[in-house]
C-alpha cells in the first residue's frame, strides 16, 4: 500500500449563502484545493453530502459536480453516511490512491442548509435516524442529545454549566477564525440563558444551519517535506438504536475507529497536538473527548471547563470553533476539519495557530454516535 499526502485544501466560509447553488459552492472549494495543490490533475472524485435529496431534490451528485469542475470522464461519486460523511468520504479516497486504483483524487464535501425552512432541515437530520421506529415519535435530532444530555448530567453529578462550556471554549477558538461562521466570544450566562431547544439543552448548545464546501486532493507521497501525510483513517459503526446499547453515554463506534486509528498511526494519545471533534451539540463534544480516549468517562465536562481544550491547553481541541462556531455544513463537515489539522500541521493558521502542532486527529459523528470516520494527520 503506498503513503498518501495531502496535497492541496480548499474550503469557502460558512454561511448562509442565498446567491450561491450547491454547485457554486462546490467549483469554489475544489478551485481552491487545485490552486493550492498547483495542479488540477485528477482522475476520481469523492462528493460528500447529507441532505441534498430533500433540501435541493438532487441527487447523482458525483456526475453533477465532475461536470462543474470540468472533469468529464473521471469516476465519480456520492458519500454519505449522515454528519459523518466527509470523513468517510476522505477514507474511500485513501483507499484509492493507498491501493494504486487512483493517483490524484478530489474529495468535496458541499451541503446548502439554508435553502430549507426550519422544519426541513430539522427533517433532513432526522433522517439520520429510523424513520419507522424512532423519527416517527416526532422526536428530533437534538430531543436525542437531550436525552443524553440529561443522563450524563444524573450519572456524573454533573452541573448544565459545566457541559455549557464547550460551546463556550469554541467560540473563544473561533476568534480569528475567516471561514468561520459564528468568530465571536460567548459567556456562560449568555449560553445558559438562550432559548430551551430540547431540555436541557439551549439553543447557543448547537450547532446552527450554514452553507459550504470543503475539499481536499489527495496524491501518493513524496519525500517534500511540506507534505500532510494520512498517518491513519477508520470507520467503525455501532448500535444503531439507543435502546440497543448497553450504555447510552459510550460511543462504542467512537472507541472502535480510535483503537483503529491509534493503532494504525502508531501514535500514542500524548502525541496528537491538535484535535477536532464532532460538537453539533455540547454533550456530543464532551463524550467524544471521552471515548476518543484523551479523557476519563465523566470528567470530559470538567476538563472542558478548567480550560484543557483551549488553543494553549493540554489538548487544543477545535481550533477553528468546532461545528458551533466554525459552522456544520453537516455533509461538508468532516471535510471542514481535515482541512484545519492539516492547516494547523502546515504551519498557516494565522491566529488560531497551536504552536509546534505535529500530528493532528479529526473525528465525525454520524447519527448520534452510530457511525465513527476518524482521520489522523502528521507532517511529513
Amino acid at each position: 500500500m503506498r503513503r498518501v499526502a495531502i496535497a492541496g485544501i480548499g474550503f469557502t466560509k460558512i454561511r448562509e449563502h442565498w446567491s450561491k447553488s450547491l454547485k457554486d459552492l462546490f467549483a469554489e472549494a475544489a478551485l481552491k484545493a487545485f490552486e493550492d495543490a498547483g495542479t488540477d490533475e485528477v482522475d476520481a472524485l469523492y462528493v460528500s453530502n447529507m441532505g441534498a435529496a430533500s433540501l435541493q431534490g438532487q441527487l447523482h451528485l458525483g456526475a453533477m459536480m465532475a461536470d462543474t469542475i470540468g472533469k468529464r470522464g473521471i469516476a465519480a461519486l456520492r458519500v454519505e453516511a449522515a454528519s459523518a460523511s466527509g470523513g468517510a468520504a476522505f477514507r474511500e479516497g485513501v483507499k484509492a490512491v493507498a491501493s494504486g486504483y487512483s493517483d490524484c483524487v478530489l474529495v468535496g464535501g458541499v451541503e446548502k442548509m439554508s435553502d430549507g425552512i426550519p422544519a426541513e432541515v430539522s427533517a433532513t437530520l432526522a433522517m439520520s435516524e429510523d424513520q419507522e421506529y424512532t423519527s416517527y415519535t416526532g422526536v428530533t435530532k437534538i430531543g436525542l442529545n437531550a436525552l443524553i444530555h440529561r443522563h450524563y448530567m444524573e450519572r456524573f453529578g454533573v452541573k448544565a454549566e459545566d457541559i455549557a462550556m464547550f460551546a463556550v471554549r469554541s467560540h473563544e477558538n473561533a476568534v480569528g477564525s475567516p471561514h468561520a461562521q459564528y468568530p465571536f466570544k460567548v459567556s456562560i450566562d449568555r449560553v445558559m440563558a438562550s432559548p430551551m431547544e430540547a431540555d436541557p439543552i439551549h439553543t447557543l448548545e448547537c450547532a446552527g444551519v450554514g452553507d459550504g464546501s470543503a475539499a481536499v486532493l489527495l496524491r501518493p507521497a513524496d519525500e517534500a517535506k511540506d507534505d500532510i501525510i494520512v498517518a491513519a483513517t477508520s470507520l467503525a459503526t455501532g448500535a444503531y438504536y439507543l435502546s440497543d446499547r448497553s450504555d447510552i453515554l459510550t460511543f462504542e463506534a467512537v472507541r472502535q475507529a480510535a483503537t483503529q486509528a491509534f493503532k494504525s498511526a502508531d501514535v500514542s494519545h500524548s502525541e496528537i497536538d491538535v484535535l477536532e471533534v464532532h460538537d453539533d451539540t455540547t454533550i456530543t463534544g464532551v463524550i467524544s473527548l471521552e471515548d476518543l480516549g484523551f479523557v476519563e468517562k465523566g470528567m470530559g465536562a470538567e476538563y472542558v471547563s478548567r480550560g484543557d481544550t483551549t488553543r494553549g491547553g493540554e489538548t487544543p481541541t477545535n481550533t477553528f470553533g468546532g461545528l458551533k462556531a466554525r459552522g456544520n455544513p453537516v455533509g461538508a463537515t468532516g471535510l471542514y476539519q481535515i482541512c484545519e489539522v492539516a492547516l494547523q500541521l502546515r504551519q498557516e493558521a494565522g491566529p488560531c495557530q497551536v504552536e509546534d502542532a505535529n500530528v493532528g486527529l479529526a473525528q465525525s459523528l454520524g447519527g448520534l454516535g452510530s457511525t465513527c470516520a476518524v482521520t489522523i494527520l502528521r507532517r511529513g
